[in-house]
């Protein structure tokens, strides 16, 4: 599989790594519904996984973005935990508790991980949901693996209108200017209101404090391997997304895609909360 190298440094000092685990524990302690949790061994690095839900149930596969970890999904695991099984799983080389490692995103390694994930979880299709990186992640499976995946839910995904770098430059140079700055950034990234959002973004602050994050560009899925993605699709895209375009996104998966469905969200960024109860409803297939 090809690999950037194991990413010892995704964290600034191994103090702020403990940080952010225990922070992590004490929110799966905290999980809303029983919580089983896993370690799969593959090929690029060993991978956390949890489940939780209805073991018989439908599965269903969530997957978080970059500078987080699953703990995005609980508030409203619950609806999905009721009827599926529900596998989340902590990415590599993110802020979880999987392997330091970031792969190689222009190669198959990312899909071969993840279908190595499900071969040891002995699930064949699924269906798939996935935020931002988590959602380039999916769209990625999804094309490569098109017969693995039912349904595929895509929340401000990565790879498919492009990234916007310059609308979110000023954020990198205040980072550097400490706590305040730290949280300024995290408004113009995310694109929440610091007064309606606190929690979030203090979570947020709290991670970047510690954790290095990626700062190459994701690649573009090009126009033939869209076309790949036959399965029904919804894309919730944050209107204000500084991030990823959030018009190209939606133009280029409406054009390119026989069943996609496309909604903006108004008023968002790249942040887009409280979105699992849209998902589940379309993963249902309503």
């Amino acid at each position: 599989m090809g690999r950037t190298g194991r990413a010892t440094g995704i964290y600034i000092s191994e103090a702020g790594a403990t940080v952010v685990r225990e922070r992590y524990e004490r929110q799966l302690a905290g999980w809303p519904v029983p919580l089983q949790r896993h370690r799969v061994e593959t090929g690029a690095g060993a991978t956390a996984v949890l489940t939780c839900g209805d073991p018989a149930g439908r599965p269903v596969v969530l997957l978080h973005g970059s500078g987080a970890n699953s703990a995005v999904w609980r508030d409203d695991i619950g609806l999905l935990a009721a009827t599926r099984r529900v596998v989340l799983v902590d990415l590599l080389g993110e802020p979880g508790l999987s392997d330091p490692v970031r792969l190689d995103l222009t190669t198959s390694a990312t899909a071969d991980w993840l279908a190595g994930i499900l071969d040891g979880l002995g699930i064949g299709a699924t269906d798939l949901a996935g935020i931002s990186l988590g959602g380039w992640t999916a769209t990625d499976f999804a094309i490569r693996h098109p017969g693995r995946v039912d349904r595929l839910a895509l929340v401000c995904p990565a790879g498919i209108g492009g990234q916007t770098f310059r609308r979110i430059a000023p954020a990198f140079l205040l980072s550097a200017f400490g706590p305040g700055g730290r949280r300024r950034s995290a408004e113009i990234v995310t694109g929440l209101d610091g007064r309606e959002h606190p929690e979030v973004l203090d979570e947020i602050c709290l991670l970047f404090e510690h954790f290095r994050p990626r700062t190459t560009r994701f690649p573009v899925f090009d126009d033939d391997a869209l076309r790949r993605l036959t399965m029904p699709v919804l894309a919730l895209l944050g209107e204000r997304d500084r991030v990823f375009d959030p018009v190209r996104t939606r133009d280029r998966l409406l054009r390119l895609c026989p069943d996609a469905r496309v909604e903006l969200v108004p008023g968002s960024g790249h942040a887009v909360l409280g979105q699992v109860p849209r998902i589940a409803q379309f993963l249902d297939g309503a």
